[in-house]
């Protein structure tokens, strides 16, 4: 079986919704909610002042003329979606019948945060553990987890400098359990 991943989709430009709209209604009516799992049009809204003083909302496009889906990818689902109304195809599908290619975690996990929805895998480790470090001026040192944050998706890792004792602070993607 394939693996869950996010792919993007070409629309017709501004009819994203539309498109969105039409996915939806034929995930359900062609039972594809065990493979297809979330179809998202990431918007901004902002703020204009009127000349009255009243706020006017106003929602833009993130990326015009794409959708994001969350989806396992089989002939049928790839097939479905390529053929509903208003899509025109999957970003990163060369053609000649070949299968997207998925979006990276730190592709889609910026997009995500924006939208409000929370991508982050469980953090796995505990207190006392030894984690390597993947990221920023002590990468690929070892530590051990002092403290874990998890409303901030923190850890705090003792590392040796210089033969002294030192706390880093880290996200949870930064360190990996050893």
């Amino acid at each position: 079986m394939e693996e869950r991943a996010w792919y993007i989709i070409q629309t017709y430009a501004g009819m994203e919704n539309a498109a969105k709209t039409n996915l939806e209604r034929r995930i359900k009516s062609m039972d594809m909610e065990d493979y297809i799992f979330q179809v998202l049009v990431p918007e901004t809204i902002t703020y204009e002042k009127k000349k009255n003083g009243e706020l006017k909302e106003i929602v833009t496009k993130t990326y015009p003329g794409y959708l994001f889906i969350d989806m396992i990818v089989t002939d049928d689902t790839w097939f479905m979606v390529r053929n509903t109304p208003m899509v025109t195809g999957f970003l990163g599908s060369s053609g000649g019948g070949s299968k997207p290619v998925p979006l990276l975690d730190e592709e889609i996990n910026p997009i995500l945060k924006a939208c409000g929805i929370n991508n982050d895998k469980p953090f796995e480790c505990e207190v006392g553990d030894t984690v390597l470090i993947k990221a920023g001026p002590f990468v690929n040192s070892e530590g051990k987890i002092d403290s874990i944050n998890f409303d901030n998706r923190k850890v705090q890792v003792l590392i040796d400098v210089f033969g002294r004792q030192s706390t880093v602070e880290l996200d949870f993607d930064e360190v990996e359990k050893k």
